[in-house]
């Protein structure tokens, strides 16, 4: 018997303020483990739960010739958007304006948010709501060149997407293609980013089983 052991033996306090200590030191240890644990968990789930979406895929940004299969809101209500994904608008001799509602029902390039002309944006969807992209080229927003996103809310159910707002007859889109007023009624593919909620799922697991066990 060590002499640690012969004193733990004659003096029962020492002996349970010492596995107490124990207990505390490795509870702490625990409780270290569990946080880096969620830390690397959070970044994780961040880089799973963020999609980088092409613009009308190959077609990419530009102004409609009217024998398009879609319109860029019809390519939008087939996908479900939520906040940290991006969109990448690929375009040679064009621009994307990012605008409000009213500038983009009158197609009103004058004031944007933001304004690019690179040839190749990408954009970052940072909060929920809606986002209103035109083209800053004249007579290509009025052709059908524009853009309405939908950013979901955190763990909000995949919907329908809701229509937009009606353009005023005085803007009515041109016969040189389809002015892509609202957003269609239905959606004919649902994309779910549900990779991060099972991420989520297996690293609460691991860290309850770590916990417990």
């Amino acid at each position: 018997m060590s002499s640690v052991d012969h004193l733990q033996h004659q003096n029962p306090f020492l002996h349970s303020f010492s596995s107490q200590f124990s207990y505390i030191y490795i509870s702490q240890s625990m409780a270290s483990t569990a946080a880096t644990i969620l830390l690397a968990a959070s970044v994780v789930v961040m880089a799973a739960s963020a999609y980088q979406f092409e613009v009308r895929d190959e077609i990419g940004w530009s102004k409609p010739t009217g024998k398009e299969r879609e319109t860029y809101n019809e390519w939008a209500a087939q996908n479900r958007f939520h906040i940290r994904d991006t969109l990448h608008f690929s375009y040679a001799k064009d621009s994307v304006l990012v605008v409000t509602s009213a500038d983009y029902l009158k197609c009103n390039a004058s004031n944007p948010i933001d304004e690019f002309d690179d040839g190749s944006t990408v954009y970052e969807l940072d909060r929920p709501g809606f986002f209103y992209f035109i083209s800053g080229q004249p007579g290509h927003c009025k052709s059908g060149q524009r853009l309405i996103v939908r950013v979901m809310h955190p763990l909000q159910p995949a919907a329908a997407p809701e229509l937009a707002p009606e353009l005023p007859p005085s803007s009515a889109p041109t016969s040189e293609g389809d002015g892509d007023s609202r957003w269609p009624e239905f959606s004919s593919t649902v994309k779910l980013s549900v990779v991060s909620y099972f991420v989520a799922a297996f690293v609460a697991l691991i860290v309850t089983l770590y916990m417990f066990v």
